[in-house]
């Protein structure tokens, strides 16, 4: 059963958006995504994880063969883009707010790589990514306020962090 984009997680999405800036081979979209690779540095991906990513991408529809290139050692390389559906994801995703604090290490960081490569103003990302997240301080804040023992503890610790994801974004924000 093919899964739905709400599914898909970083490694998926960097494929996908890697797919979405131009045609390319799963080596390549491998290659980028080494530890030592241009999105790798972000978020790494193993090159067999890439090509289950690149395969369930398809099942979605969300990428397609267009042909074959050589290669320097060994069989043809298929070559895999982006269809209009798989495009329109992920235009949608790369302006959604992460839904968690923990994301912004791998989700948003992607996000904000992506939106650079492609020349886009990150500001509405981070904008509403800064508004989701003073929401959810705010509710943090309440909570700590009626915690006690390790609870307040936790909860102060998210809330602290989320604040620290605030201070993040708003220096972002002032500085482009």
């Amino acid at each position: 059963m093919a899964r739905s984009p709400h599914e898909l997680g970083a490694g998926d999405w960097a494929v996908l958006a890697l797919l979405a800036e131009q045609p390319t081979h799963g080596f390549a979209v491998a290659r980028a995504l080494a530890p030592d690779g241009e999105i790798g540095k972000v978020w790494s991906v193993r090159r067999p994880l890439v090509y289950r990513a690149i395969d369930s991408l398809s099942e979605m529809r969300f990428a397609a063969p267009t042909g074959t290139v050589p290669s320097p050692s060994g069989p043809r390389r298929t070559v895999v883009a982006a269809t209009d559906a798989g495009r329109a994801a992920v235009d949608a995703w790369l302006v959604e707010p992460v839904g968690h604090v923990r994301e912004a290490r791998s989700l948003l960081m992607l996000k904000l790589l992506f939106l650079s490569r492609r020349g886009q103003d990150p500001a509405p990302l981070l904008n509403a990514q800064r508004a989701a997240f003073a929401a959810h301080a705010a509710r943090l804040a309440d909570a700590a306020e009626a915690a006690d023992g390790f609870d307040e503890v936790l909860i102060r610790w998210r809330l602290e962090s989320t604040n620290a994801a605030i201070r993040f974004i708003d220096g972002l924000l002032s500085s482009g």
